[in-house]
């Protein structure tokens, strides 16, 4: 009997202590979901990225009847990394919350939507500019300027493509400081708009490094943007997946 006793009260305590730990998880996850707060369209001073936590569809229009736009892996196609897209608007549609997102794909500047909790949802308070015609790159952190390098552009040619609707994809490290690419690949959204194919590739432009510095400065690349590898590693330090990138003439 009084074992059977001592069963029942350690039965309960044990009920009650589990009963408790799920109380604090809830009201845990409650306060870090009012910690952060609801993702908005960029500004000059902050953005909002997305991870991607499963494969989805992005589609044309907030409803899951609209057409498909493209299919998100949650794993990014270069690095292997998580990924990111920046965020571009939210949209509530019978009760169910959507972001709209910028996408790696052609043409430029292409979006989707896809329910907002399928993303994992953080602020961004980094976004880049490349000047073309100063042959200039720019990097902000809340609106004020932290860092400016002298860069390399496309050639008339092959021009490097402009417009306010870019964001880098993904961070590739080539663990090869003396590549043609520099240590670091910034992959961008971004595609060129007179090559369909280079070097094996699919065309799309990047922010990368470079084996061949003295040519920084100029109009040399075939779309992409190079820079001296200690600036590109620099931005390593701080820019990720969903950074806006701005490019202008």
């Amino acid at each position: 009997m009084a074992s059977a006793l001592s069963r029942g009260r350690w039965a309960l305590a044990a009920v009650s202590a589990l009963a408790a730990v799920t109380v604090l998880v809830v009201l845990s996850a409650r306060a870090e979901a009012r910690a952060v707060p609801a993702p908005k369209p960029p500004t000059l001073t902050e953005s909002w990225n997305g991870r991607v936590l499963e494969r989805t569809v992005a589609r044309r229009a907030p409803r899951r009847s609209a057409p498909r736009v493209a299919v998100l892996a949650p794993t990014a196609p270069f690095a292997g990394g998580g990924t990111t897209l920046l965020i571009t608007r939210l949209a509530t549609v019978d009760g169910e919350r959507w972001a709209e997102v910028l996408l790696p794909v052609r043409p430029n500047g292409r979006r989707g939507w896809v329910p907002l909790d399928l993303l994992r949802v953080s602020r961004n308070p980094y976004r880049i500019t490349i000047d073309l015609s100063a042959r200039r790159l720019t990097l902000y952190r809340g609106g004020r300027r932290v860092h400016r390098a002298m860069v390399a552009v496309g050639k008339p040619g092959t021009p490097t493509p402009v417009g306010n609707r870019f964001a880098v994809a993904e961070a590739i490290r080539t663990n090869t400081p003396g590549a043609f690419l520099g240590p670091i690949v910034f992959a961008l959204t971004g595609y060129s708009r007179t090559l369909n194919e280079f070097a094996g590739g699919n065309g799309r432009v990047a922010v990368h490094g470079t084996s061949v510095p003295s040519l920084i400065g100029s109009a040399a690349s075939h779309g992409c943007v190079r820079m001296h590898n200690r600036d590109v590693l620099r931005l390593a330090r701080v820019v990720r997946a969903g950074t806006p990138v701005s490019i202008r003439r």
